[in-house]
């Protein structure tokens, strides 16, 4: 048997087809993704409404910003660890049977939740308990629901179904916290998350629809730990690869914090209660559903590498304008902007990425880019929760210079990154 040469990252990235414009929904062409797609949209509502709802809760239960961010903490801690795990379970076993499972975990979770709520038996650290719960089944599930997007619909299809997934994700984030401000005030935080809970069945039920190929096992057979370091390897020799990983963790750590810490500007910045907390999300989702509409338009575009960069250092001025605006109309133009600015940065990065690398590889190279941006997440709202509450101790200023002082740092990094980084910028 001949020897397999793996190829290079140019001749990936060149090996991928151009996407005309007319065809922006090419990728629905394919039973299993339309299936899929609607599965995903229709949970991603449901998530964000409970996100809405529980950040809320905390806030409301607690006063405290440290709590918020501490919460936020546990929901995204286990992506530190389990992420890479399920980067190795994505390439060794059954994608669409480990989904199913976790999604089953994080369903159950919810509706735990919402019963405790409904029976007013809930207290704070029960909805932090459920958080890392949650966390724990979306950090294993993340590599596999990256990974699965080729099974999908194939190399052909690949950078369009990439960008039409983070096209639904996007919605969902504009119409799951619009949602949930009615939702908060008619039913209280129990509707938000029985309807979370309720959410999961559509995706365990589209993936259950779902007919895929048995999994190929590997040829040869070497242990768990022995994977997960090859996929190690694989990312340390490929320098573009390794700092698109660095970009998405530096955003990650800096800026998207910014989310828990929206209660504090909806109740004590703008003054806008929970209905205007509602719709401070929906226009950071309605920011990213435009960004990712606008790339599904693109399709297979050219000067993705600037892409990348240019978007990750307009959403860190954004994140700046936004932490110190007192003013409603600017802070919610300045979040639009920076939905659109973070799209522009992380969907490209995961397109790159996933055209840059082999199929054997796939899951744990997309594990670890999950890593670098859900990883870094649960640090950056631990630090976030406590710059907000001490900066200026039960003040909202604190809360405010915490998100300046990392959009600045963000802004810092990726001009370096420009600079020095001129084979990253050529990036197509």
């Amino acid at each position: 048997m001949a020897t397999q040469v793996e190829p290079t990252e140019e001749q990936i990235l060149t090996s991928a087809p151009v996407q005309r414009h007319g065809e922006m929904f090419r990728a629905l062409r394919h039973r299993n993704f339309r299936l899929f797609w609607t599965g995903a949209f229709l949970s991603n509502v449901g998530t964000w409404m409970q996100q809405v709802a529980q950040a809320w809760l905390v806030y409301q239960l607690t006063n405290s910003p440290f709590w918020l961010g501490f919460d936020a903490f546990l929901a995204t801690a286990p992506g530190l660890v389990l992420t890479l795990l399920g980067g190795v379970f994505a390439d060794i076993v059954d994608r669409k049977r480990l989904l199913i499972f976790t999604q089953v975990g994080a369903g159950l979770t919810a509706l735990t939740l919402a019963t405790l709520q409904a029976t007013h038996v809930l207290h704070w650290w029960m909805i932090l308990c459920a958080s890392f719960v949650t966390g724990c089944c979306m950090s294993l599930a993340a590599p596999s629901y990256q990974a699965i997007t080729i099974d999908l619909v194939g190399r052909e299809d690949l950078t369009n179904a990439i960008a039409l997934n983070s096209t639904q994700f996007q919605l969902s984030r504009v119409i799951g916290p619009v949602l949930a401000g009615p939702a908060l005030r008619f039913f209280g935080a129990a509707g938000c998350f029985y309807a979370n809970g309720l959410s999961f069945g559509a995706v365990v039920v589209a993936l259950a629809m779902m007919q895929l190929p048995p999994l190929v096992a590997p040829q040869k057979k070497e242990s768990f730990w022995q994977d997960l370091a090859a996929g190690v390897r694989y990312v340390r020799q490929r320098p573009r690869v390794f700092m698109l990983l660095l970009i998405s963790a530096c955003v990650s750590l800096f800026g998207a914090p910014y989310f828990s810490m929206l209660p504090v500007f909806a109740r004590d910045v703008l003054r806008m209660g929970e209905i205007g907390l509602s719709i401070l999300g929906g226009m950071a989702g309605a920011g990213a559903f435009f960004g990712a509409l606008m790339i599904t338009f693109l399709g297979n575009f050219k000067y993705k590498g600037w892409f990348v960069l240019g978007g990750a250092w307009l959403f860190a001025l954004c994140l700046i304008g936004f932490a110190l605006s007192e003013l409603v109309p600017v802070s919610l133009a300045f979040i639009f902007a920076m939905g659109f600015a973070i799209v522009c940065s992380v969907a490209v990065t995961n397109m790159l990425l996933q055209q840059l690398v082999t199929d054997e590889m796939r899951g744990r190279v997309m594990s670890m880019f999950i890593l670098s941006f859900i990883g870094a997440m649960p640090i950056g709202n631990f630090l976030a929760g406590i710059g907000a509450q001490h900066l200026n101790f039960n003040r909202w200023i604190g809360a405010q210079v915490t998100l300046a002082i990392g959009g600045l740092s963000i802004a810092v990094i990726v001009t370096f990154i420009v600079i020095h980084s001129p084979r990253l910028r050529a990036l197509h």
